[in-house]
């Protein structure tokens, strides 16, 4: 366990049924002239769009609204920014999923500066970013990339094949207003992938190489909650506002935990993957998880034996022992609840029916492309080229 670490601050945080109806005092806190970014239509059909303009409008705040259909671009972050950059916007309110987060993000991060995302951007660019940002509140309502904790917004481009982070300490958001009532109309299969993001992020960030006590008492807890909700969440208690909140708060934990002590090899992938094809970002994590962590298991088992591999071998026995209401893991049971752990990953993706890569248009010969592009930081065991190609040809 590594005990010296910093840990970052998160927003100020309302979490809970009808916490959207404080919406209408937070924003007002900043002006009266906001850009409202949705998805297409989902806010609509439930209703929730017409509640929350509804208490813009009572507060007499006036909105323009930007629609986010797909993960943001680097011309949609451009575009968006020309076009209000001169209208004193005051803040930015993104209610949606994870790329309506990240889009608000970027834009309030964004429309301060002169250069173009690009130019900012990990891996792209070569600029380093002010930090001046617009006010930014983030209302998620699914549960699943925890961006509404984070301080980086995700941008692709699938034309130049990235799909890669705009970071920056201030671009965590002012406000995240978490309510689970927005989430009770996600539809079941956009439930599981959302939930299967937040899932791998909650025990990738468990497992990292640079976890520390603190995202382990928080990534355990999210684990916990996403291992006994997430798959009712998606079906037979979709309804359920108290199984929505335990999903929520695991998702936004998972924020909390990524933005401390990184990812590891399934999210390296995910990364790698989603520059080159339009595949959901959970469906790509959902679908590597199970075999992934196999193949983690397999190599940690045949490593020298070292501190670290006890440790990790350990936290996994951990999660496979919550499984059986168990919290105490002796030496002579880690095989077996590492075993149980990686077959409910399996019986998971089948509940949840996460689709594999070759749906999406992934095929053998994109693999090289794709494993030279993906990385391994943080995973507590390392994959080789071999290790990293049978993981992708096992979802193919």
């Amino acid at each position: 366990m590594n005990l010296s670490f910093n840990f970052a601050r998160i927003p100020h945080t309302l979490f809970g049924v009808n916490k959207i109806d404080k919406i209408g005092e937070i924003i007002s806190t900043y002006g009266k002239k906001i850009l409202l970014v949705t998805g297409k239509s989902s806010l609509v059909t439930s209703g929730d769009y017409k509640k929350i303009t509804n208490i813009l409008n009572e507060r007499d705040i006036s909105f323009s609204r930007i629609i986010i259909d797909k993960e943001p671009s680097p011309k949609l972050i451009n575009d968006s920014v020309a076009r209000y950059k001169d209208k004193n916007i005051n803040v930015v309110l993104s209610v949606g999923g994870g790329s309506v987060l990240d889009a608000g993000k970027a834009i309030s991060a964004m429309i301060l500066e002169k250069n173009p995302v690009e130019d900012y951007l990990e891996g792209v660019g070569n600029k380093t970013h002010s930090g001046k940002k617009v006010p930014f509140v983030a209302v998620p309502t699914t549960a699943g990339t925890g961006s509404e904790a984070t301080k980086n917004a995700v941008i692709s481009d699938i034309q130049r094949g990235f799909k890669k982070s705009l970071r920056h300490d201030n671009f965590i958001p002012d406000y995240a207003i978490i309510d689970p009532n927005l989430m009770i109309s996600c539809p079941s299969q956009i439930t599981g992938a959302c939930g299967m993001d937040a899932f791998t992020q909650l025990v990738e960030s468990y497992l990292s190489t640079k976890a520390n006590p603190m995202t382990d008492a928080l990534a355990f807890s999210g684990i916990k909650l996403m291992i006994k909700n997430l798959v009712h969440a998606a079906k037979d208690k979709s309804n359920d506002v108290d199984t929505r909140a335990a999903v929520a708060y695991a998702a936004y934990i998972s924020g909390i935990t990524l933005a401390n002590v990184g990812l590891g090899t399934i999210h390296g992938f995910a990364s790698a993957i989603g520059g080159y094809f339009d595949i959901p970002h959970g469906v790509v994590c959902g679908t590597l998880m199970a075999d992934g962590n196999k193949i983690t298991v397999e190599i940690l088992n045949k490593m020298e034996n070292k501190p670290d591999k006890m440790i990790a071998l350990k936290k996994y026995a951990k999660l496979g022992a919550i499984l059986e209401d168990k919290y105490d893991v002796s030496n002579d049971k880690i095989d077996h609840y590492c075993n149980l752990f990686i077959e409910k990953l399996y019986q998971m993706n089948e509940e949840l029916k996460i689709k594999k890569l070759s749906d999406y248009g992934v095929k053998e010969e994109d693999l090289d492309n794709i494993i030279s592009k993906a990385s391994n930081k943080n995973n507590p065991a390392p994959f080789s080229t071999d290790d990293m190609r049978r993981l992708l040809k096992s979802r193919l």
